[in-house]
């Protein structure tokens, strides 16, 4: 038993956490439809309690789990996705606060308790099937050429129409019919490379695209000052772009500076320059509407 009571508290945290992820794990297990993930699931969830258990011969106390940061994690999971969830806790709020080392020179053998952490976040995470991971290209693909062309186009009919409505609808025209290109392209590109799932591919890929032309239209429908609905439909892209790289930063372990700084610069670079088109077409056809 421990009897420093400043360890023990410390401990007792730890043990929190411990009963707190068995809990989650478990709850998350039950939904699972895939065998093979929902082995890795309950494989991770019984190391969790193995810790909750070996901190315990050390306190000799039980502890209740957090119920909210259940209730949290498990929401973040069904909205977007196991692995995200998961690697987002894994490397979020519990490795900030629980560090078995400083315990190592108090507490034997607590370090396997660290390397069974390291395990689950570097190995049987990322063994997880799931949909939206496995497409990630096609997603990537959607969504970027939405955000290049669309911004570009956006940005160059606003200062060649100035007028939101127009704007909006020669925006959605031609969004929704580069979105069926696009998927049509990607579904002929996989199909060629004898890709079984290249219908699925070209679904996700037009799904992306047209849910980035629909949130940046939406400024040009509810605004009717076609600078200020630029401004905000450019924020949106910026929106866009950092909350996609972070989810596929934490997902797939990417780096988040240089994709995000990728997609941003091009975005935003090809939006620039179609200003300048637009107003050098509208100076020299002399468009007014």
């Amino acid at each position: 038993m421990i009897s420093d009571k400043k360890t023990e508290k410390k401990v007792l945290v730890y043990q929190k956490f411990e009963i707190s992820e068995y809990y989650l794990y478990k709850k998350i297990s039950k939904k699972m439809k895939n065998q093979n993930n929902k082995e890795i699931i309950e494989r991770i969830a019984d190391d969790e309690k193995r810790h909750y258990e070996f901190l315990r011969k050390y306190t000799e106390k039980d502890v209740s789990p957090d119920r909210f940061f259940i209730f949290l994690y498990y929401l973040i999971v069904v909205v977007f996705g196991t692995v995200f969830g998961l690697k987002l806790m894994e490397k979020g709020e519990n490795r900030g606060q629980k560090d078995y080392r400083e315990l190592s020179g108090i507490i034997p053998g607590i370090q396997s308790i660290e390397e069974d952490e390291q395990r689950h976040e570097n190995n049987l995470l990322n063994m997880i099937h799931e949909d939206k991971l496995n497409y990630v290209g096609s997603i990537v693909l959607g969504l970027n050429d939405a955000l290049v062309e669309l911004t570009g186009t956006l940005a160059g009919l606003s200062f060649a129409l100035r007028n939101t409505s127009l704007i909006a609808v020669s925006g959605l025209i031609t969004g929704i019919a580069a979105s069926f290109s696009m998927a049509a392209s990607e579904f002929l590109s996989k199909r060629s490379d004898g890709d079984e799932d290249a219908l699925k591919s070209s679904v996700y890929t037009g799904i992306a695209y047209i849910i980035t032309v629909v949130l940046l239209i939406l400024p040009y429908l509810l605004i009717n000052n076609y600078v200020i609905s630029l401004a905000i439909t450019l924020t949106v892209a910026v929106l866009i772009i950092l909350l996609f790289n972070f989810y596929i930063s934490v997902a797939k372990d990417y780096s988040f500076k240089k994709r995000f700084l990728e997609m941003f610069f091009i975005s935003m670079g090809v939006s620039v320059f179609s200003f300048l088109v637009g107003y050098i077409v509208r100076i020299v056809f002399g468009v007014e509407v």
